[in-house]
């Protein structure tokens, strides 16, 4: 007899008799039970469902007052971003506080390599520096190395001068980026002492200097548009125009007088022995205009007219000494990167281009 069928002989408002309501009863709490059950499981899905933030302490910053063995000292700390710090550090050598920009690696877990990345001719206290014309910034940002940059040093070749000069002071640069600064940044950072070293135009010359100055402090070295044929009349004639034309400062307070040995042994060329074992990175272009050569594309700080009519012939001269510099090590057998465009001027744009270039080889150099 069917549920329907027991219905119909009661008929209507009879009572369900025991077994029967106790049915009913199993139906109503398994019913109960079950709503219950998904209620349980949404509540589950839904807090699973909820994005979750776990609360992580950001890096402390590094401790000013970390010094040198000279007495050199961190002065300042200060974050632009989770990545990027300015910061100060008082030169012994020099007596004065420099300025400089610290990118972060992406993975402080461990120690990380540093590259040490020089300004141009101004030493960054003009516009003309890598993080106001180029992507520093981001091309760093998912790297795991020290990016530090100089923001001083403006006419001083980055070289020690034996004397002072009127204008420039003290300058001890080599030993302030070989010695002085390296050692606070291992420290305050807890970088690895794996370090290398690149630059622009002047720079470009120092950056093989600080080098040989410093044997076994810097792995690799970049080197974008530079003249290292420094005791050359045209590498001279460009460190006259840097140094006396642009600064107003005597550059044979630099290396004494012109045709003196402080000038050969800065001189890359003739010294070239000294770079054996370092990983080198050479690019110049012809100058030549390029792809960038068009006035919507000239970076801060110069103009469409200075890029083309300065940066031409300046990038030409250059591509001659690095051509030079190319067959000196090719004849002491020093294994190195050339890297000659077919066009190109003195110009952030294409320095941009070889510093992303380079880096692969330099990184793993470094162990970035």
């Amino acid at each position: 007899m069917t549920y329907d069928q027991m219905s119909d002989e009661r008929g209507e408002g009879s009572v369900p008799q025991l077994p029967e309501r106790l049915f009913i009863l199993r139906i109503r709490l398994h019913t109960r039970r079950a709503v219950i059950a998904a209620s349980s499981i949404a509540a589950i899905a839904s807090i699973a469902l909820v994005p979750t933030t776990v609360a992580t302490a950001a890096p402390a910053l590094p401790s000013v007052g970390v010094k040198s063995s000279d007495g050199s000292s961190l002065e300042s700390v200060s974050a632009v971003s989770g990545q990027e710090l300015n910061i100060t550090v008082r030169s012994a050598a020099m007596d004065k506080v420099i300025p400089l920009t610290v990118l972060l690696p992406a993975d402080r877990s461990k120690p990380r390599p540093t590259l040490y990345l020089l300004n141009g001719a101004g030493g960054g206290e003009d516009s003309a520096t890598w993080q106001r014309n180029t992507d520093i910034v981001s091309f760093f940002a998912k790297k795991n190395v020290n990016v530090v940059v100089p923001n001083s040093g403006a006419w001083t070749y980055y070289t020690d001068w034996i004397k002072d000069d009127k204008v420039l002071g003290k300058v001890k640069w080599s030993t302030f980026l070989g010695k002085e600064l390296p050692e606070i940044i291992d420290k305050a950072l807890g970088a690895s002492g794996s370090n290398a070293i690149a630059g622009i135009s002047s720079s470009a010359t120092s950056v093989f200097n600080l080098a040989m100055d410093n044997p076994g402090r810097f792995k690799a070295v970049g080197s974008y548009s530079g003249c290292v044929a420094s005791s050359a009349f045209d590498g001279q004639t460009y460190i006259k125009l840097v140094v006396n034309g642009r600064g107003g400062a005597d550059p044979t307070n630099m290396w004494g007088p012109y045709d003196g040995p402080l000038w050969k042994a800065n001189d890359a060329i003739v010294s070239a022995a000294k770079l054996r074992g370092l990983s080198i990175y050479v690019s110049n272009g012809s100058g030549l205009p390029g792809p960038y050569d068009s006035p919507d594309k000239v970076r801060f700080g110069t103009t469409f007219g200075e890029q083309i009519l300065l940066g031409g012939p300046i990038e030409a001269a250059t591509n001659f000494c690095a051509h030079r510099l190319q067959s000196r090590l090719a004849e002491l057998k020093i294994p190195a990167k050339f890297h000659f465009p077919p066009v190109g001027t003195h110009s952030w744009n294409y320095w941009e281009d070889e510093l992303h270039l380079s880096w692969p080889q330099m990184g793993r150099a470094i162990g970035a």
